[in-house]
């Protein structure tokens, strides 16, 4: 194998992981802006509500979680962990990792800005209906449950490889 050939694998498994992780975590950053927005509105009129508040402006925020155990488990499954000098796969085996990241990045990105325009309703029920709040947060967690499927695929897809 060459040296071109062992560092572009290693560039497409590391561009897959690296984007597993960013952009979760720019979803997540999106996803809990969108419900701190909301949550800011509520809070300056009752602010005996924050803790259900967090509460639902958390929730988005675990997208970028789990792209981080994606982006960790792929170093793992590569080998960085292992202390090893080099890493050398080929670029079909980088392919293979660059797609078994997409499933979290994809799905990370765009499932904590979807939680977050849920999360952001919520709090609308929460101000409202304050009884009713659980309410929003099953529906936050129906959207997490996406998350957790493109996390899932990641999983098992990394431990093919």
């Amino acid at each position: 194998m060459s040296f071109l050939e062992s560092f572009g694998g290693l560039a497409l498994a590391l561009l897959g992981s690296g984007l597993a992780v960013g952009l979760s975590c720019v979803g997540s950053a999106k996803g809990t802006g969108i419900a701190g927005e909301a949550g800011t509105g509520l809070l300056c009129e009752d602010p005996s509500k924050s803790g259900k508040v967090m509460v639902l402006q958390l929730l988005p925020g675990t997208q970028g979680l789990y792209g981080m155990v994606v982006w960790f488990f792929a170093l793992i499954q590569l080998g960085f962990m292992s202390g090893a000098d080099t890493v050398n796969i080929s670029v079909q085996t980088g392919l293979q990792y660059f797609a078994a990241c997409m499933p979290m990045a994809l799905g990370g990105l765009l499932s904590a800005i979807a939680q977050g325009r849920v999360a952001a309703g919520s709090i609308n029920i929460l101000a409202k209906k304050p009884d009713d709040w659980s309410k929003g947060l099953i529906l936050c967690g129906i959207v997490e449950f996406y998350a957790i499927l493109s996390l899932l695929a990641s999983m098992l897809m990394l431990l093919q490889l």
